[in-house]
């Protein structure tokens, strides 16, 4: 079929071959939550160095985006996306066949760089392939396939990961992207303007000083734990350079007469301050889907199916309020929306940080709930106000940056949180250990009791030892139980102090209807 006969195909076919690549990459970033705990393990790595996976994705999948513009002048929006969706495949079969955690980051690394323009992709081409008067319907199934994702996602991951292996969640995308590749060829062509138009000039210099900061930070962020921060001299180095990085970036993009970022869109108070906004809403969904599996399988004993099922109120929330949210956005005020959104996203947070070790299934059902309310309530409003007072040719450029900005909030708060969970858990314990001395009458009440009831099983001799350890393993489930509590009323107070920041947007009425943020 020739391109001129693009108009000749059905767009709801088009949908479905721009819709299943999208879906697959969100999929793909929910799952691996819930299975960082079993990929720890199958490695030999610790929980925290497990987080690398998401984190290094996020790093990657931001570096793409400010050039997916030039990229598809370059090779064609249809071969780009092609070209993206066959290393997202050929890198999640090489993630599943990882033989060492330095292998599965690294291939998350490629999977994030094809994954990283999938979505603003697939968003242009539905649009074009719509008239007008269909658009709003295709985007409200385009939204739906991406919301369905994370409400399926944590239970997929979990029933796969128990069942099966966390390999067969990487596994799962190689005939995925095959069908989804076989789709765009058959029915997506790039249109007219697209084939005449000459390939603009890449900003290699600014490509350059970007992937030097983020990758240079993104080591900090991953090892920096390890080697306790600034106490390693190479972290200091990179850190230096890391910021020398950013700043030559934004002085170069400042004064290129063709830049990869036309950093000058924050001038724009609206962009400016959406744009700090989206980051605080990326930590703090970041956040809690990294801490909750690591607490209900780490401190909790959770399965990975168990911990998946806990959390799928999220998604199910989501699920019902976004379209709700589609159908509102410019008939009230969207300020109203994102602040009711991020009010009980912080409440939700505050809720995580009430539990304890004897907590009821209910207890995670709804703060999980109320938080895929917030974030549905926060997500379109957002971009749409963020980009509202913009001119129409700054949009790309804006929204490239808007997505980076949030996947480098969400990579640093996963770093933040992971570190914090880690350090506290040290702390929590060196004060707990205070109270264990002969000397404590709760202490020594907890080991009689636990020794009259072990002396049955094991013997008198070795009753005493054993209720030590029992009462040890206790007081480490308790160390690591507070520090995750204090991460949550962290996340909890960081939304409440950014709520003011919302009186700051303007009101705008939507451009062309919502506009998707993942």
């Amino acid at each position: 079929m020739n391109p001129e006969n693009n108009l000749k195909v059905n767009p709801w076919l088009i949908a479905v071959a721009v819709v299943l690549p999208t879906f697959m990459e969100v999929l793909d970033s929910d799952v691996v939550s819930v299975s960082l705990t079993h990929i720890a393990g199958s490695l030999a790595s610790s929980t925290t160095e497990a987080t690398w996976v998401q984190t290094s994705y996020l790093i990657s999948n931001a570096v793409v985006l400010p050039a997916s513009a030039w990229f598809s002048s370059l090779f064609g929006r249809k071969r780009f996306l092609l070209g993206c969706i066959l290393l997202f495949t050929l890198a999640s079969a090489v993630c599943g066949a990882s033989s060492s955690l330095g292998m599965l980051v690294f291939a998350r690394i490629v999977q994030g760089a094809g994954g990283g323009a999938l979505i603003p992709l697939s968003q242009a081409i539905l649009l074009e392939s719509f008239p007008p008067a269909k658009r709003g319907v295709a985007m409200a199934a385009y939204g739906l396939g991406v919301i369905i994702a994370p409400a399926v996602g944590p239970v997929v991951g979990g029933w796969v990961t128990d069942h099966y292996s966390w390999r067969w969640l990487f596994y799962m995308n190689p005939p995925v992207g095959l069908l989804a590749s076989w789709l765009v060829q058959r029915f997506v062509f790039d249109p007219d303007y697209f084939r005449t138009a000459k390939p603009a000039r890449i900003d290699a210099l600014g490509l350059g000083l970007l992937s030097l900061w983020l990758g240079t930070m993104q080591v900090v962020l991953d090892k920096g734990q390890d080697v306790d921060w600034f106490a390693a001299i190479w972290i200091r180095w990179f850190s230096v350079i890391s910021v020398l990085a950013f700043i030559g970036f934004v002085i170069w993009e400042l004064h290129e007469k063709e830049p990869l970022a036309q950093l000058r869109v924050f001038k724009d108070r609206n962009f400016t301050v959406g744009t700090i906004l989206m980051s605080v809403t990326a930590v703090l969904l970041y956040g809690p889907i990294t801490l909750l599996p690591l607490f209900l399988q780490g401190v909790m004993g959770y399965t990975s199916l168990q911990s998946g099922l806990a959390q799928m109120s999220r998604g199910l929330a989501a699920l019902v309020v976004m379209p709700v949210v589609g159908l509102i956005i410019g008939k009230v005020d969207d300020r109203k929306l994102i602040g009711v959104g991020l009010l009980l996203t912080g409440v939700s947070a505050l809720l995580f940080a009430n539990l304890n070790q004897f907590f009821a299934p209910r207890q995670i059902f709804w703060p999980n709930f109320l938080q895929g309310v917030g974030m549905s309530l926060c997500m379109v409003p957002l971009m749409t106000l963020a980009v509202g007072t913009l001119k129409n040719e700054q949009m790309g450029n804006a929204t490239g940056l808007f997505a980076l900005a949030r996947n480098l909030a969400g990579s640093i708060g996963i770093s933040v949180v992971t570190t914090m969970a880690s350090r506290g858990a040290q702390t929590h314990q060196a004060t707990l250990v205070a109270h264990v001395t002969p000397y404590d009458t709760a202490f020594q009440n907890a080991v009689q009791a636990s020794q009259a009831a072990l002396a049955g099983h094991v013997g008198t001799a070795q009753a005493h030892s054993g209720a030590l350890s029992q009462i040890y393993q206790q007081l480490l489930q308790q160390a690591n139980l507070l520090a995750y509590l204090d991460d949550f009323r962290l996340l909890g107070m960081i939304c409440l102090i950014a709520l003011p920041l919302v009186l700051l947007l303007k009101r705008v009425v939507a451009k062309g209807g919502p506009m998707l943020a993942h």
